[in-house]
């Protein structure tokens, strides 16, 4: 039996009051690039529907749709005729399942690299060779201490990157 949740169902629709507008016409799966590829494994309708439904054990806890694989194309925004913003609405889902710890590992370390270095995906010391050789100019590194104390003081250590360390 599904578990109902609607306190997070109305935490959604507060959070961007165009999922109320949806009326399940499926537009947004019908150009979903990733919906096609997937022969609709993947249904950006069917997040909207259990959304809507409240349906928090199918979205976070047992993620019966995937929500991690959408790509953030926005195809499914232009085509909504009810203009619903679905990837805001599944970019609050995925974060509702990282702070749960139910993220991809790759969530978490991209997370803890750009703790530790400022940069999602490091320069690696051939690729920084490689551009010296070719005379490209010095890529400028952000500053480490700043990034870090910004995400400090919103507890993006604590949220994000305690879940590399327990494995």
């Amino acid at each position: 039996m599904q578990v109902v949740n609607f306190s997070k169902r109305n935490e959604l629709i507060n959070k961007n009051l165009s999922l109320s507008y949806c009326y399940q016409c499926s537009t947004c799966a019908g150009g979903c690039p990733v919906a096609l590829k997937t022969a609709g494994k993947y249904n950006p309708r069917k997040i909207i529907e259990l959304s809507l439904l409240g349906l928090e054990q199918s979205l976070i806890e047992s993620q019966d749709i995937n929500i991690w694989l959408c790509s953030t194309c926005q195809k499914c925004v232009e085509y909504c005729p009810q203009r619903v913003l679905l990837t805001e609405i599944f970019n609050t889902i995925k974060n509702h399942c990282a702070l749960a710890g139910l993220a991809p590992e790759a969530y978490y370390l991209q997370g803890k690299s750009i703790f530790d270095s400022g940069l999602a995906i490091p320069f690696s010391s051939a690729i920084l060779r490689r551009r010296e050789q070719l005379g490209l100019p010095l890529i400028k590194t952000p500053n480490i201490e700043e990034i870090q104390s910004l995400l400090k003081k919103t507890d993006f250590d604590k949220k994000i990157i305690s879940k590399t360390q327990k494995e």
